[in-house]
């Protein structure tokens, strides 16, 4: 297998033959800019005037996906190339211009009222098709404000998002990380990059050294770090006054209709179901026969390293396999990605970190990833591919107007795919070393996924909470409120020191405030619906093929219920505790 062999890079064909043909496009879109502003003042003079309006919003939204999505293909296989970097930075100054040149729209629709638009519709049937939108749009209108207004918090959106660039700028460029030796003699710098491989190592004191150095890294700028993300929750909780919502929490689960009772409800029954976590822990310290336990003892391998490599056609294979449960075509589908080049398979120079999926509509999906030949390399795949078909079924079967489906619904179907990969795997595995594997693996997946990202949730609302009642975020009650967290999630065997305390310094994730609850969410549902496959077969295959082509048709925890979970109750959370505890059991019964 040669890894520069063009199958396992993308073929951006599908989306335009030259950047000359992007250009295009890309002009195409400030055109349409143009066209929709010449509507400014008329939008409700007629039938017709509004659907045309709504039509071309349409058509802008269709081509910058497309110039977007066909953008980062060029960028990010080799970030260093300018060229490429430019496309981007192109495209996002064009998003920002058509924006802000159409920020009168939704102040112009929501002066006038639902029963107008019924009346248009039923004058012109084409407007049917955005019922639901309008809909949508006009529950929302006491947080809609007037059209001055509307572009001056196009500017302080804008604005706002500076504060995770920052970050970046202190953390990823000017911070200067220190150097140490690693067992075998080497240095390795002590950043971010190399924290993952660094904590996996099983000599213990290079752990500590390593994640203490690192923390302390951060806790020497954690002044700046929390006076940046002080201005970052005040950024957030301004916003959502001027929006007239209670509180910033309430904003951001409003965009995609969600109750704040899905999110206490996850805090809390989470927290009332710690134990099989804090079993975990004291496990875990068993296991490693030591006397205390930190934070940096929960990555190194308690069980037998297998050592297994996975080339990339074995884990398509593998993930082909685990999901040919869920229909023939869908196992097509994942066989076409490959011949059809769907993705950027391996690591190189200067090319982005993580993977992810990305669509264009009326386009296939689009995957990166840095493929090592490991087992987690196959989840990843496995997961990148699960967002992928979600989004070809959506986008497939639905009407732009709502093929994009919600970020609360998103991690869904790709966690389902690890589910089912997961126990597929463990079904097959051929010794006891090999199951404990899979079992150890599949308790770090729900720690760090579903405990792990509800204590962030945890932390982002009382930090949110605090600042809306006046109070400061100081760097000693942002670290005493995440050592808190710590001690009650991890219980008495966990130890949460001083440098436990600066780690939600280095969590980028929280200048998108209240996202991180969606991990755990997701996970949930996923744990619930790849369970139900399993047992009940067909019906509830059915039930999930029609979630993953429905969308954004209807409110995320309605579309959820067509698989199955109802995620505004407690059973999905407590199921998932269920798992981690039988999981856990499993494997302390193999010792």
């Amino acid at each position: 297998m040669d890894k520069k062999d063009v199958q396992y890079s993308w073929d951006t064909n599908a989306l335009y033959a030259s950047v000359e043909d992007w250009k295009k496009d890309v002009q195409k879109i400030t055109d349409i800019a143009d066209k929709i502003a010449e509507y400014h003042g008329k939008i409700f003079g007629s039938a017709s005037n509004l659907f045309e309006v709504l039509n071309l919003e349409d058509e802008a939204g269709i081509l910058i996906e497309r110039a977007y999505v066909f953008a980062s293909c060029k960028f990010h296989p080799d970030m260093s190339k300018g060229e490429n970097k430019n496309l981007v930075e192109t495209i996002q100054n064009t998003i920002n211009a058509f924006s802000e040149k159409v920020s009168f729209v939704v102040p112009e629709i929501m002066s006038e009222s639902i029963e107008k638009f019924n009346e248009f519709a039923n004058e012109m049937p084409e407007l049917k098709v955005y019922t639901k939108s309008m809909n949508d749009l006009f529950v929302q209108k006491p947080h809609i404000l007037d059209e001055k207004s509307e572009a001056l918090l196009v500017r302080m959106g804008d604005l706002a998002g500076s504060f995770d660039k920052i970050y970046d700028d202190l953390t990823v460029n000017d911070t200067e990380y220190k150097e140490i030796e690693t067992p075998n003699g080497e240095k390795v710098v002590v950043n971010d990059a190399n924290y993952g491989n660094a904590l996996l190592n099983t000599d213990r004191n290079y752990r500590k050294k390593y994640f203490e150095t690192l923390l302390g890294t951060y806790g020497k700028h954690i002044n700046i770090i929390s006076s940046n993300y002080y201005s970052s929750v005040k950024g957030d909780v301004y916003l959502a006054k001027s929006r007239n919502y209670n509180s910033a929490r309430e904003k951001a689960l409003a965009v995609n209709f969600v109750p704040e009772s899905v999110y206490d409800n996850l805090i809390n029954t989470v927290k009332k179901g710690t134990k099989p976590l804090q079993d975990y822990v004291k496990f875990r310290k068993e296991q490693l026969n030591i006397d205390d336990f930190y934070f940096y003892d929960f990555f190194v391998p308690i069980v037998k390293d297998i050592d297994k490599k996975y080339s990339y056609e074995e884990g398509m294979k593998l993930t082909i396999e685990a999901t040919r449960i869920l229909g023939e075509d869908y196992t097509e589908l994942v066989k076409k990605s490959f011949t059809e080049r769907w993705t950027d398979v391996f690591p190189g120079k200067n090319k982005r970190t993580g993977a992810y999926s990305t669509s264009a509509y009326g386009v296939h999906p689009y995957m990166l990833l840095n493929y090592d030949e490991t087992l987690d390399d196959v989840f990843t795949l496995a997961h990148e591919m699960g967002h992928s078909m979600h989004s070809y079924f959506s986008n497939s079967t639905q009407p732009y107007v709502y093929a994009n489906y919600s970020i609360f619904c998103a991690e869904v179907a790709s966690t389902t795919n690890e589910m089912l990969l997961y126990h597929y795997l463990l079904e097959r595995a051929t010794s006891v070393d090999e199951k404990k594997l899979l079992l150890s693996k599949h308790l770090d997946d729900i720690r760090s996924t579903f405990y792990r990202q509800t204590m962030f949730a945890d932390f982002e609302h009382q930090t949110h909470t605090l600042v809306e009642k006046g109070e400061a975020l100081l760097p000693e009650t942002l670290c005493g409120i995440h050592k808190k967290l710590n001690e009650d999630y991890y219980g008495k065997d966990f130890i949460a020191d001083e440098f436990i305390s600066y780690e939600w310094s280095r969590i980028p994730h929280f200048y998108s405030n209240f996202y991180v609850y969606q991990y755990a969410t997701g996970i949930s549902a996923a744990i619930a619906i790849s369970r139900r496959i399993l047992k009940e077969g067909k019906p509830a295959v059915d039930d999930y093929r029609k979630f993953l082509s429905s969308g954004s048709s209807d409110t995320p925890i309605e579309l959820l219920k067509i698989a199955g979970v109802d995620m505004s109750t407690e059973k999905p959370i407590n199921d998932t505790i269920d798992e981690f505890n039988e999981t856990l059991k499993e494997l302390m019964s193999l010792y």
